[in-house]
């Protein structure tokens, strides 16, 4: 899990920090659940088959939250293509590839506001609770896992188009009035006058609506994860 969390398991954190990480949490643990696990298998081959199901329980679970900020970069990408910046890019460690000015920036401050707001304890809390959820040595119910990715990437995109609705509304009205502009006046060379006000008005109507935006994208992180605690 810690492999796949977002900003916990980028690259671009020291591997040996990850791995101290890892252990520490996985050693608190052990130490909380020690009672309540099976005894290890005697064959070797039973022991891999425990592992790679553990293994796979623990890459489900941080696909899912991983995916929760790809929210934000939808947000950010559909805001930089209305506004007209799109074309600047820049590295999304969280996305591990190139992206927008915008969407890089959503990014960092979503996961930022993450860890200032404590809403990386919830992991934490989901590493433990998914001994209840999924005990050592169970089913791996792989089509709950499918349909709860299913509904993570869904709701994460439509989270990320309503986050950037008011940017959508603008530039709608926005290219509509150009377009009449455009037919009224032939000679007004639109397309000059019109890049500097649309790259203006957007970071203006972002200023505007980033604090309630990632309020919003905060509670539905909280609700997400509370799917894996009980």
């Amino acid at each position: 899990m810690i492999m796949m969390l977002p900003a916990l398991g980028e690259t671009s954190i020291p591997a040996r920090v990850r791995l101290f990480l890892s252990l520490s949490i996985s050693l608190i643990i052990y130490g909380l659940l020690r009672g309540s696990l099976p005894v290890m298998p005697v064959s070797p081959v039973a022991l891999g088959v425990l592992l790679i199901c553990e293994i796979l329980i623990g890459v489900m679970i941080g696909l899912s939250i991983r995916l929760l900020v790809s929210a934000l970069h939808i947000a950010g990408t559909v805001i930089a293509m209305q506004s007209g910046l799109a074309m600047a890019q820049a590295f999304d460690p969280a996305q591990g590839g190139q992206s927008s000015l915008v969407a890089t920036f959503m990014t960092l401050v979503g996961v930022t506001l993450v860890f200032v707001t404590d809403l990386h304890h919830l992991m934490i809390s989901a590493m433990y609770n998914s001994y209840s959820l999924f005990p050592v040595g169970g089913d791996i119910l792989i089509g709950g896992f499918a349909e709860l990715i299913a509904d993570t990437v869904a709701n994460s995109f439509k989270l990320g188009i309503q986050m950037a609705a008011p940017i959508i509304v603008y530039a709608l009205v926005f290219n509509a009035g150009l377009g009449i502009i455009a037919r009224l006046v032939p000679q007004l060379q639109v397309f000059f006058v019109a890049i500097p006000v649309n790259i203006t008005l957007g970071f203006v109507i972002l200023a505007i609506v980033i604090a309630a935006a990632m309020q919003w994208y905060l509670e539905h992180v909280e609700t997400s994860l509370g799917a894996f605690l009980n």
